[in-house]
């Protein structure tokens, strides 16, 4: 900002405090009207974007005991005048300016004004104004410097926690700032361990609208099913008369039970695929992914005298069968 505008704007009127308001009361006030006025909080209102800025301009002049010193001494010398730019001919000495007046309270030198707010400019004790969620927050964005365009506020970051359940349905968390404000992240379904979600216009402020939150999901794991990409495997037990003489059975998948026909024969390790079973998105953009269902052979760990007797009949029935028949050869080296 040019000098002459530091006279023109009454920065400790914008905040609401006096001209011997302490650095706490200063910070005080900017955080209460920066929480009011921040245009996240006033979607498409272009009086309070306009009062956001105006507060965050003055407060990192105020906040700032030298540029504050500076403010002072140049609102004292120019109040009650005004002063025109080099050469306009209206008021002021001829050849020389308010810049000219006043350049050598600045480190810049002589006929340089003060560049506007920028991200920089936004004192670090601000930083937490909204939180950060557990991880770094960021600060203001600020307006990009003295005619450079406004910028976005910075994104910020969290991670949650969630069921397998919420993960493969969808799920809408809670989650609260350090400064008490609370944000609901919906969670698609379908989402992957580890995955990123992001909530648009959730991150820290800015002049050209707020960043985003970004938030790292992690999914509990399932004591039944195992996600392996969009498939879901599942094992499941079959009895010895199942496998051997094939039969029907129910097998449960996230929506209810399935009946699967186990071929004779089959042995422990065996895979049977269910279509469309498996993990759905959330919009239906990609398809559902397929069930896979494992097959373990249970054996009895006790047996009656008729079922031992049933199983000895069916060994002396199958003698000519060798299970392990070219095993050697296969392990030769």
């Amino acid at each position: 900002m040019a000098s002459q505008d530091w006279v023109d704007k009454d920065f400790y009127a914008v905040l609401g405090v006096s001209k011997d308001a302490s650095e706490a009361d200063i910070k005080k006030a900017y955080r209460k009207l920066a929480r009011k006025y921040h245009p996240d909080q006033n979607p498409g209102d272009d009086a309070a974007e306009k009062k956001f800025k105006e507060v965050t301009e003055a407060n990192s002049v105020l906040s700032d005991p030298e540029e504050r010193q500076q403010y002072d001494a140049i609102r004292a010398m120019g109040s009650g005048a005004r002063f025109s730019a080099p050469g306009s001919g209206a008021g002021g000495p001829a050849g020389g300016g308010f810049e000219d007046m006043f350049g050598g309270l600045f480190n810049t030198g002589a006929g340089r004004g003060r560049s506007g707010p920028t991200t920089g400019d936004i004192p670090p004790e601000f930083a937490d104004l909204f939180g950060g969620f557990g991880g770094r927050s960021g600060g203001f964005g600020g307006g990009g410097g003295f005619g450079g365009p406004p910028t976005k506020g910075a994104d910020r970051t969290a991670s949650t926690s969630i069921s397998f359940a919420g993960a493969m349905r969808g799920t809408t968390i809670s989650l609260r700032a350090a400064d008490g404000e609370v944000i609901d992240v919906r969670i698609p379904a379908g989402i992957k361990d580890g995955q990123k979600v992001r909530s648009r216009g959730k991150g820290s402020p800015g002049a050209a609208g707020a960043g985003d939150l970004i938030v790292t999901v992690s999914v509990k794991d399932h004591p039944f099913f195992h996600r392996d990409g969009n498939n879901l495997r599942v094992q499941v037990p079959i009895s010895f008369d199942e496998a051997a003489l094939g039969a029907t059975i129910e097998v449960p998948t996230l929506d209810g039970s399935v009946k699967v026909k186990v071929p004779a024969g089959s042995s422990s390790g065996r895979v049977l695929r269910v279509k469309g079973r498996g993990v759905k998105s959330a919009k239906g953009s990609t398809p559902a992914g397929d069930l896979l269902v494992e097959l373990q052979v249970e054996v009895p760990t006790t047996l009656s005298d008729d079922a031992r007797a049933a199983v000895e009949a069916f060994a002396a029935a199958t003698a000519g069968h060798h299970p392990r028949a070219g095993l050697a050869d296969k392990a030769r080296l």
